[in-house]
């Protein structure tokens, strides 16, 4: 028989082999390297993918909530979809999302509040949109029934008012021709505390700290991207441009073109805080630059001296080898935060076309919008 076809409505319950830090003690930061192992799925990818991971609610959260709200958690919950039964510690657990409050949640809880000041006070401010957002934001469920008191919900209804579990896309870290039955990840644990508690991202959290190595099953499946892959030929340059966990697309990059034997040459920017602690993947890329396989790195630790340095200063600083790569063919690929980082990558491009390809700002601008990215499709982006 077939093989059943992994996807987002099918995830594979997979496991992981191996998860350790890979920033040195002294770090402010827990970026981690997880090695996920596809055992018999049958999951294929290219490097560019994505890989969607169904994150599960922290056990100490579901207990929390359950005692808070005066419900049993070994009570059975009938799926409307399928007509299955599930205990409600499972449905808390794996089936919706704990990590934010809902403006669902509390049109249905305030309802229940007793008369009285805290009840008018949060009827007043689900009325007004904005004051709502600033609320929301920071808050879990916890946070709001600890704030306002405690209500009684029906299980059948509880499950109902809180959000659909949705999975979260991780830029694949790794070549399947380098690694047969595996997926590498580079995950950032978010960690911080608001109203007195520490809290952890969904999905980091759970990969980081509450899956248990070759026991837990983690749902996953492949994404795949429609644009974000190597050059189509083997022997087209490249430059790639990723800080912090930027940088796991161009690993998986790396990885596939020395698989492959390609002869393109590979140039790398990567950025973060301190290079002593934060340096990721460090002997991995100095061990492709001795092999003289990766023909340029150059790194951007923006806390290590006063006056803060980052990838696309180091850009301008290459402006005109960059530009003489650019006019030879080579690909620009830029992977990351695309709020901040990617907009500067972005005007530190159309200043070094301006500033080394005779043209003035109008008339780069247009060439790295127009005729660089959308007509040649030379600058390919991975943001989020």
């Amino acid at each position: 028989p077939a093989a059943p076809a992994f996807d987002r409505k099918n995830p594979y319950p997979a496991k992981v082999t191996e998860n350790y830090c890979l920033n040195k003690e002294g770090s402010a930061k827990n970026t981690r390297h997880i090695v996920v192992h596809l055992g018999d799925s049958g999951l294929t990818y290219n490097v560019g993918d994505s890989l969607g991971v169904y994150p599960r609610n922290p056990p100490h959260i579901v207990a929390e909530l359950i005692e808070l709200l005066g419900v049993d958690g070994e009570q059975k919950i009938t799926d409307k979809k399928t007509g299955a039964e599930k205990e409600l510690n499972h449905v808390l657990s794996h089936d919706v999302a704990l990590n934010r409050a809902t403006k669902k949640f509390l049109l249905a809880y305030v309802e229940k509040l007793p008369e009285g000041q805290r009840k008018s006070q949060l009827a007043e401010l689900i009325e007004n949109k904005e004051q709502l957002d600033v609320f929301l934001w920071d808050r879990d469920f916890i946070d709001v029934i600890k704030e306002y008191g405690t209500v009684h919900f029906d299980a059948e209804e509880l499950v109902t008012l809180f959000p659909k579990a949705n999975p979260r896309l991780y830029s694949i870290a790794s070549s399947q021709k380098a690694h047969n039955d595996e997926v590498h990840l580079t995950v950032a644990v978010v960690e911080y505390e608001t109203h007195g508690r520490k809290k952890l991202g969904i999905a980091s959290g759970f990969l980081g700290y509450h899956v248990e190595i070759e026991v837990t099953d983690v749902p996953v499946y492949v994404q795949p991207s429609k644009h974000f892959h190597l050059p189509p030929e083997a022997d087209t340059a490249m430059i790639m441009v990723g800080p912090g966990t930027g940088i796991a697309p161009f690993r998986a990059f790396l990885e596939e073109r020395k698989a492959l034997g390609q002869k393109g040459k590979n140039w790398l920017f990567f950025g973060d805080q301190h290079a002593a602690t934060d340096y990721l993947y460090e002997e991995e890329f100095q061990q492709f630059q001795e092999e003289g396989f990766l023909e340029k790195i150059d790194v951007a630790f923006s806390r290590d001296q006063e006056h803060k340095i980052y990838v696309q200063d180091k850009m301008r600083e290459n402006g005109k080898e960059l530009c003489e790569w650019l006019s030879n063919g080579a690909y620009f690929y830029v992977c990351g935060d695309a709020k901040r980082m990617a907009k500067d990558v972005h005007q530190a491009l159309i200043d070094i076309a301006a500033e080394y390809g005779s043209m003035d700002i109008e008339a780069a601008k247009e060439w790295v919008e127009k005729k660089f990215a959308r007509e040649e499709k030379r600058y390919l982006k991975d943001v989020y």
